[in-house]
């Protein structure tokens, strides 16, 4: 423990890793590009200097705190050097900001306005370079690229791709894949990480509004939409809600006035999940084949396996995504004539995740040769409609899902959350719905942000080794162990992203680290208001086995990754 003086005033710190984290702590808002809390120091940008009192400058992301420093945030000095920090990095800019996707929530616009940057001194000399549009999720634009690292870090250390990073030097140095390939032609995963990460439009979204209007302007086409359970408890920070607060009921109200005809609940199909996972898994156990079972939810993560682990191909879950389920499901539903009453079905899917446009595309992802996910947009494309719509989204009335693929269970609702699948399963697997039943589940471990949990539960006169995990580079070490026989699980849950969909690349994430916990809260606490907490007890799911499903199980439900 010690103390430091910033600005005049007294400031305890104990164990900040960093000047800039005493300094935040103290109120002070210093501005940074390159310096993410969960990322390695890089000190790029600069943004973050500060003066001592010997007139020595240095970055405070870089410099650990010492007792007795003296820390001036703002002299004239360092308010100087910020601002031709922020000049030079636009002089090198592209500067179409009244187009770019990002603009408004542009870190570097932000900073620019802050700081009174109003005049740009110098030419811009920097080549310009090709927009990669190669993927099916994210969009690289290097003309908007500041060189802060932010994105090589992101994928290297977080998901343990390392899709992009530096090429040459000086004036010359530029962000890109390895030989200058396509962002495609990597291994990368479509996670969108990077994209979080990136503090300007240099990688972006790969947007799909545009088809959705189009869909909704067809008099001939009906639109159907499924939500995501991790959307819910993210939208309300882009309107100054409650952070982590459910919204399902005003996105549901916002979608229908926008003239979508159907609006379902991806939990639903998240019960089907459940009960065709857990069914899979306890044959397997039975049989003692393909273990440990790896959940096949997360689109990046089973790319992750097969670019990269292919002798694990087998031991991926067959059963399709929520998303895949509730797609394929509401396409048989509709080819019935009776209910397609002449009109052509277009699904679309509102996830919190990029890695989920991919996955609509893919061979496994068409059902009789028919695409079953048409359009998938993310929470931030939503979000975007909503405004483009120009709704009040704060004063409108919350409304229930259509029927009858609208209702879930709080084992469906808390996907959104890593462990979330995990607890699901352990409630379908469990005889019992006492809420002394339901606590114990949540509390065996499966909850909490670690990056990898390990647990283990009796069943039925054996123990149950699980593992749950999030994040590719935490997904990397547990496959590295069961690579090298040095764990012995039966059942391994993965998300991409840390901390779940709740932090997926489709997020808005101009609410920072604060919203994580906040998040999962709130799907918690949506779980806890549920009637039905288990899945093999949502009547609806149960009638739809007896009814539209029979026989067609494995064509609905199923696929293959290999």
């Amino acid at each position: 423990m010690g103390t430091m003086t910033i600005d005049g005033r007294k400031v305890e710190f104990t164990d900040e890793r960093n000047v800039l984290t005493v300094i935040r702590k103290a109120g002070i808002n210093i501005p940074t590009l390159c310096y993410h809390s969960e990322v390695s120091t890089f000190g790029a940008c600069r943004l973050c200097t500060v003066e001592d009192d010997r007139g020595r400058t240095f970055a405070s992301c870089s410099e650990e705190p010492r007792d007795g420093m003296v820390i001036y945030t703002n002299s004239g000095k360092i308010k100087k050097y910020r601002k031709l920090v922020v000049e030079l990095l636009l002089a090198a800019h592209c500067r179409d900001c009244t187009t770019c996707v990002k603009s408004g929530e542009c870190v570097l616009q932000e900073l620019a306005h802050r700081l009174g940057v109003h005049n740009i001194r110098f030419q811009n000399t920097r080549e310009h370079y090709e927009i990669d549009d190669s993927s099916p999720s994210l969009i690289r634009d290097p003309n908007k690229c500041i060189l802060c690292g932010d994105c090589v870090r992101a994928c290297e250390e977080l998901q343990g791709i390392g899709a992009l990073n530096f090429a040459y030097r000086g004036t010359e140095a530029i962000v890109i894949p390895a030989f200058n390939k396509k962002i495609a032609e990597t291994q990368c995963v479509n996670c969108g990480q990077c994209r979080v990460f990136c503090p300007t439009g240099a990688i972006s979204i790969k947007t799909h509004m545009d088809e959705v209007w189009d869909a909704l302007a067809d008099p001939d086409v009906r639109v159907v939409a499924q939500i995501a359970p991790a959307v819910r408890v993210a939208v309300g920070d882009h309107y100054g809600l409650t952070k982590g607060r459910s919204v399902m009921g005003k996105i549901v109200n916002a979608l229908h006035r926008m003239g979508f005809d159907e609006i379902y609940d991806t939990s639903f199909s998240a019960d089907l999940t459940i009960m065709e996972e857990s069914a899979e898994f306890l044959k397997r156990v039975e049989n003692g084949e393909n273990l440990p079972l790896l959940t096949s939810c997360c689109p990046a993560w089973v790319k992750f396996i097969t670019d990269q682990y292919k002798d694990y191909i087998p031991n991926l879950s067959t059963c399709r995504s929520p998303q895949g389920m509730m797609s394929a499901v509401i396409k048989e539903y509709f080819r019935d004539p009776e209910n397609a009453k002449g009109k052509r079905t277009v699904m679309v899917s509102v996830m919190p995740c990029t890695a989920k446009k991919a996955e609509a595309i893919r061979p496994n992802s068409f059902t009789d040769g028919e695409q079953d996910t048409d359009i998938v947009i993310t929470t931030t494309e939503l979000i975007r409609m909503i405004d483009n719509f120009g709704l009040d989204f704060g004063q409108l009335e919350p409304e229930a899902c259509d029927m009858p693929f609208g209702f879930g269970s709080g084992g469906g609702v808390i996907f959104g959350v890593t462990g979330g699948v995990t607890e699901a399963v352990l409630r379908r697997l469990s005889p019992d719905h006492t809420k002394e039943t339901m606590r114990e589940i949540a509390e065996c471990g499966v909850r909490g942000d670690e990056g990898i949990k390990e647990f283990t539960i009796p069943y039925k006169g054996m123990d149950i080794n699980i593992c749950v995990t999030s994040g590719l580079a935490n997904a990397r070490t547990v496959m590295e162990r069961v690579k090298n026989g040095e764990t012995n699980y039966h059942l391994i849950e993965v998300m991409a992203c840390r901390r779940g969909c709740i932090m997926g690349g489709g997020q808005p994430v101009r609410a920072g680290d604060r919203t994580k916990a906040a998040r999962a809260r709130g799907l918690y606490s949506a779980d806890n208001t549920m009637l039905i907490k288990k899945s093999d007890e949502n009547p609806m799911v149960m009638e739809l086995y007896q009814g539209l499903l029979k026989g067609k199980e494995h064509k609905l439900l199923h696929n293959e990754f290999y």
